[in-house]
Formats: structure tokens, sequence, C-alpha cells
């Protein structure tokens, strides 16, 4: 079966490894990120997703299984992406020392005329971070490629007090969403760990 994933995130192909589907190609889609963004952020990254998964299908056509994602942090609403450069990522960071915010995952997963594009939430909480605190992780070079300038499965776990919802989903792919729309396109996930797909 024929598997692109619309991305080149470490993050986004590492999960789906992890996720028993190891034989996938890598196609990245030629779009434009800078959408509306007065749109609420769940909306927002549902239709970045979609976009990508769409530029990709117009590149290899209808038959592969195409699976897309756009993840953004939200604090009271309002969408922190990636970082400009290391100020930036201070600014982002000090905004979100303690307190609680939004990251969003836009999936679409499609084949053919058949697509789903579903938008997964999860809750963070940051502890209080000293200016100091921020300067050392900005200086660790982590949150440059990140959207909210922080990565949950690295240095930036530091940084975490608690987290409401899956936890896959602050690194860039709600896994357990992404194995059951992939099931409903015949690809089952458990079967393919097994060695059974």
């Amino acid at each position: 079966m024929d598997i692109i994933l619309a991305s080149q995130s470490p993050r986004r192909r590492e999960l789906l490894e992890r996720m028993g589907v190891g034989d996938f190609r890598i196609v990245t889609p030629d779009i434009d990120e800078q959408m509306d963004r007065d749109l609420p952020p769940g909306e927002l990254v549902g239709r970045i997703s979609l976009e990508k998964a769409l530029a990709v299908q117009a590149q290899e056509g209808k038959g592969p299984i195409i699976i897309a994602a756009d993840t953004v942090v939200a604090l009271d609403g309002a969408v922190l992406g990636k970082p400009a450069d290391e100020l930036d990522a201070f600014k982002m960071l000090s905004t979100l020392s303690g307190c609680r915010h939004q990251v969003y995952t836009g999936l679409t997963v499609l084949r053919g005329e058949e697509q789903y594009t579903v938008s997964e939430e999860t809750t963070v909480t940051f502890r209080e971070l000293s200016a100091e605190e921020i300067d050392r992780y900005v200086a660790t070079g982590e949150p440059m490629d990140k959207a909210g300038a922080y990565g949950i499965q690295g240095y930036g776990a530091l940084l975490v007090e608690g987290i409401q919802g899956d936890y896959y989903n602050v690194m860039g792919l709600p896994v357990c969403r992404l194995g059951l729309l992939l099931r409903r396109l015949g690809v089952d996930c458990l079967s393919l760990a097994a060695g059974q797909g």
C-alpha cells in the first residue's frame, strides 16, 4: 500500500514509524501556510492540513493514502506559530510561563475521493519560568523550529507542569486519532506492528 506523509517533520516521521507504519514516502507539500489567522485555531490547522494533503494529491495522484498535519499553540485563542528568531522565542516562552495553553493539530487523511479532516486539542500547563531559565532553554536551539517555541519531547519537558489530552498531539501528530482514520482506509496499524499487514 502506498502511504505518503506530507511533512518533513522528523517527529511526525518517528511517530508514524512507532505506529507500525514503516513503509511510507515523504512528499513535502508546496502551499502557503499563511492562512486566515482570524479563524479559530482548531479550524485553522484543519484547513492547513487539508491544503497540504490536497497539494500532495495533485502531485502524486489519487492512489496513495496521504497523511498531512499542522500544529499550532494558542494562548487565550491567539495563535503562536514558530518563532522568527531567538528574541521571538524568548517572548513566546515568557508569555506561556505559568499559564495553561492549548495545542491544536489539524490532521487530514485521504485517498482518492475519500477524505477525513479532524482537529485535536491538548491543554498544556507551564510552570513559572525565570528569565534565566528561558534564556538557557532558548540557547539549546530546541525552540527554533517548533510551534510555541518548545518541544515537549525534548528539554521542553522541563517546562511543563501538566498536560490534559493526547501527549503525541503536542509533538505534532495525534496518534490515536490517526490510527482510527487509517483503519477507515483499510490500514490496521496493530496488524502492521505485529507483522500481519
